[in-house]
């Protein structure tokens, strides 16, 4: 059972792998759709921003334009003989064409690109001392601050693109790093399933690295692993000790039926009395087993509630006080509340076992205490008789199924009262022990953890 060594868990066929790659991929979607939004809304806003600036800068530059316009009617107080060229350099320099109207609409001068610009177009008034004497129209030409205004747009989409490519790569690793870590347990408790199905009983998850579900899982699994081992190794104890246990009896009636048979002996009552033991014998020991069956029923389906130890350890004591009485020997309680959480009926079949133990082996005009109290943390029960005490070496099987020591060899029994005491006590989370010395009786200690 619990030291069986633990055989190595053979790989599986990889179908974690399509959960984790699923997992992976719903990340880089999630990822790539986040990166997407975000970048398509910084380009957007960055391209508001861009041709905003832009915009103003045109439109103070188409200011400066009408401003020199302005300037060189001023210095002839008309349009005729004005020299506008350096009105025309100054757009040429700043990527943009220009044509002065005068005041009536006319064409006073343009820019040779004027007519092939087809960009944004600014038109503003030319004053001069204070009054309207024509208009400015500028159109970009494609270069100059057009032209950065385009590379500058076109730079910032690259950036973002490769952002959120860079983005999505990492998106990638991270959610195959993350998918691997989440579905590498879960992979785990395939093998172990798969290993266990196969029949190998001592396969077990073991401590994971994961999230708390994921460790909790695998704790679970494990824990139903050893229950089911458990199980397992009960049952074959116990189809081995009931082939043990009937070899006898069976043995003897087939003997003696065939002496009966071959005439070997005679028919006689001490004869027929013998078998009939036998009998009485076998329907005692199947009795025991169906009580053994049911005690490991109850350690899967006890149903605790609430219950006071002294007050069971009363009633089993008044159920059995004419057999004490019968017997000659004396039966005492020295029982003080002690609560504890546990399945009433078999908390009191344990403390019956108990006392019918003691009261088997105890003498007459011997006596027996049974005894309750609390030490803090846990709720004890005691039975002590003043009978012959065990053997020092049948003191560590006393539990065992169907283990009859030196002084139970004239006693009948089939020596599962005790073994069905410790399970059941074991099933309560408490534990069952027994201290002895020949010629002066057993303690039989239960010690259950308090309500």
């Amino acid at each position: 059972m619990g030291s069986a060594a633990r055989r190595p868990i053979p790989p599986g066929p990889p179908r974690g792998g399509t959960l984790g790659l699923r997992l992976a991929l719903a990340f880089l979607g999630v990822a790539l759709a986040a990166i997407a939004l975000l970048a398509g809304l910084t380009a957007a806003f960055a391209a508001a921003d861009v041709s905003h600036l832009a915009r103003q800068q045109r439109d103070q530059l188409a200011s400066a334009i009408a401003v020199a316009a302005g300037a060189v009617w001023d210095r002839n107080n008309t349009w005729a003989g004005a020299d506008l060229s350096p009105v025309l350099d100054l757009a040429a320099r700043t990527g943009t064409a220009v044509q002065i109207r005068d005041q009536d609409g006319h064409v006073v001068r343009s820019s040779g690109a004027f007519a092939t610009a087809d960009g944004a177009q600014s038109s503003l008034p030319v004053k001069a001392r204070g009054k309207r004497v024509g208009t400015a129209l500028v159109r970009s030409t494609g270069s100059g601050l057009a032209a950065a205004d385009r590379s500058l747009q076109t730079a910032l989409l690259r950036a973002i693109a490769g952002a959120a490519g860079l983005a999505a790569l990492l998106a990638l690793f991270t959610g195959l790093a993350v998918a691997r870590r989440i579905t590498r347990p879960v992979t785990r408790l395939i093998a172990v399933t798969r290993a266990m199905a196969a029949g190998d009983r001592t396969a077990r998850v073991g401590e994971i690295h994961a999230a708390g579900e994921l460790r909790e899982l695998g704790a679970s699994f494990d824990q139903m692993a050893g229950t089911l081992d458990r199980q397992e190794q009960i049952r074959r104890n116990l189809v081995a000790d009931v082939a043990h246990e009937l070899r006898t009896p069976i043995a003897i009636l087939q003997a003696g039926h065939e002496a009966l048979l071959d005439g070997v002996a005679e028919p006689t009552p001490a004869e027929l009395g013998s078998l009939r033991d036998e009998v009485l014998r076998l329907a005692r020991m199947v009795g025991d087993l169906q009580t053994l069956a049911a005690a490991d029923a109850a350690v899967l389906n006890l149903t605790r509630t609430p219950t006071d130890l002294a007050e069971l350890a009363a009633t089993a004591a008044d159920s059995l006080a004419r057999r004490f009485e019968a017997a000659g020997i004396t039966l005492d309680r020295e029982l003080s509340a002690s609560r504890v959480l546990a399945d009433p009926h078999w908390l009191h079949q344990v403390i019956t076992n108990l006392l019918t133990n003691a009261l088997k082996f105890t003498p007459a005009d011997g006596r027996v205490t049974v005894s309750t109290g609390s030490n803090g943390t846990e709720a004890v029960l005691r039975v002590t008789d003043t009978g012959a005490g065990i053997p020092a070496d049948d003191l560590p099987r006393i539990f065992d199924r169907f283990f009859r020591g030196q002084q139970a060899a004239q006693i009948s029994g089939s020596g599962i009262g005790l073994a069905v005491a410790a399970e059941l006590v074991q099933a309560h989370g408490g534990r069952l022990t027994a201290a002895s010395e020949l010629g002066r009786g057993t303690q039989m200690t239960l010690s259950l953890p308090s309500a």
